[in-house]
């Protein structure tokens, strides 16, 4: 397993039409939301396969990780974890003092592995419950 910075987006944008469009049913319109071209992206690998991705921009002065998802066959080898890991550490290499995120609620426990905090209240994004959560770096 591995997860490397990328600027390969279309991988990435392939990577989450499979598990947001395909498994969740997310619309193309709502899951291609123009911040792709601003944002850094990562992929984990499992035997020199891409199988995850996830995202990180600036937002407010923190650091908003999204588009975490992993293939279905890959899910249970801790590419989640490795690539909300490589997202911190970018985040804390270039200095911003806060990461944020909104977590689907059945997610909300793997981010809280990592200190994530939820605020605010439960939010509906593209037909599935969610709520924010922060980390202070």
């Amino acid at each position: 397993m591995s997860v490397a910075q990328t600027t390969d987006i279309a991988l990435c944008q392939s990577i989450r039409k499979i598990v947001f469009t395909d498994e969740q049913g997310v619309s193309t319109a709502d899951e291609v939301d123009g911040m792709d071209e601003t944002s850094v992206h990562f992929l984990s690998y499992l035997n020199d396969k891409p199988v995850g991705t996830a995202r990180v921009f600036i937002k407010d002065g923190s650091a908003k990780i999204g588009r975490v998802c992993v293939l279905k066959d890959a899910r249970g080898t801790y590419q989640g974890q490795a690539l909300i890991q490589a997202c911190l550490d970018w985040a804390r290499e270039q200095g911003h003092p806060r990461a944020v995120l909104g977590a689907q609620l059945d997610a909300l426990g793997f981010y809280e592995g990592f200190g994530f905090k939820a605020y605010g209240d439960v939010f509906n994004d593209a037909g599935i419950d969610h709520r924010m959560m922060e980390l202070f770096l």
